[in-house]
């Protein structure tokens, strides 16, 4: 009994004796770099203040909150204002028009800067590939705004210049901006337009630390272009994009507000009201007392998005090993 008594005291001096050795180590180590942590304080803030700290307010989804009260002094009114949203006849065409221009832009503008990444890896004339790889990365730079106002340019029904062009071949004139079908069109391409270049840059950066040994060896061994581009270049940018594939599909939901809302007009609404464009005109333009109500329908669109992420990163690493977490 003694000798177990004398060896439980032994163990617990040990654990304790390493958990001071640890201490000391961090300790040491944070002597020597403590101004990387000061840095590191300074985003560690701003994530704190900008987005857990606002997390406080997300509880007006679920009261009857009004402008001048407490938020914990509103009324508690439960999942009413979730059930209201449900039942709301909008729901229906909001889901539908939000998923289908999330798909949409997703299937079309994930695989193209992937193509196109793989494209110009293939090029050894350096000047060609610099300059292809700045004429596609300038639109990136072009805000929401002046992006919209070039559309509306250019897709004008009268002087547009894509309407001259066909009204010079004996076409008539098309409305691209007022035919609802043509919407989704406009939308996710002119996005595609825009955003290849960045994304692509991001591929070539993961086939630059691709092994050239491999591609020798691939020579060596007989394999053409396509077959080093399959089995060599698509494998080593896989986790790369897997990663962003993971991110992407947790914005399924999240499809941005500021474009769609620039380019809506009463002849397109039934295809581009969306959720993000659908919350502001209720909570900020519908009145004070619809904060509430708006509110769960932003919640209701995170929470979403967070278990199509979730969703996604699981299958990820079922079917390629790579995820998020």
């Amino acid at each position: 009994m003694q000798s177990s008594y004398m060896q439980g005291q032994a163990n617990n001096q040990s654990a304790d004796s390493a958990r001071e050795s640890v201490l000391r180590t961090h300790w040491r180590r944070f002597r020597r770099s403590w101004q990387l942590y000061l840095l590191l304080l300074l985003p560690l803030l701003w994530l704190f203040v900008f987005q857990y700290w606002p997390m406080y307010g997300a509880q007006i989804a679920f009261r009857n909150f009004l402008p001048g009260d407490k938020i914990s002094g509103a009324d508690w009114v439960g999942l009413a204002n979730f059930q209201r949203f449900f039942q709301s006849a909008m729901f229906v065409r909001l889901m539908s028009n939000t998923l289908y221009l999330s798909i949409y832009s997703l299937v079309v503008g994930f695989p193209i800067p992937i193509i196109f990444a793989l494209s110009l890896n293939q090029l050894r004339n350096g000047y060609f590939k610099q300059s292809v790889q700045l004429v596609s990365y300038a639109p990136y730079f072009i805000s929401t705004v002046v992006l919209v106002g070039m559309l509306l340019q250019f897709l004008n029904l009268r002087t547009g210049p894509i309407n001259l062009a066909l009204m010079a071949l004996g076409q008539e004139p098309v409305h691209f901006m007022g035919t609802a079908s043509m919407f989704p069109s406009v939308y996710v391409w002119s996005g595609v337009w825009q955003f290849t270049g960045f994304n692509t840059v991001i591929y070539l950066a993961a086939l630059s630390t691709i092994d050239p040994a491999l591609h020798e060896a691939a020579v060596v061994d007989g394999a053409n272009r396509l077959q080093r581009i399959w089995h060599i270049d698509l494998r080593g940018i896989l986790p790369t994009a897997v990663t962003l594939l993971i991110l992407n599909m947790g914005q399924i939901v999240n499809i941005g507000f500021e474009k769609i809302y620039l380019m809506q007009n009463p002849l397109n609404t039934s295809v581009s009201e969306v959720i993000s464009t659908y919350v502001y005109k209720v909570g900020l333009i519908g009145g004070m007392t619809n904060y509430s109500y708006a509110s769960a329908i932003g919640l209701f669109n995170s929470l979403i998005g967070l278990a199509m992420l979730v969703a996604a990163n699981q299958l990820a690493k079922r079917l390629t090993g790579s995820s998020l977490w």
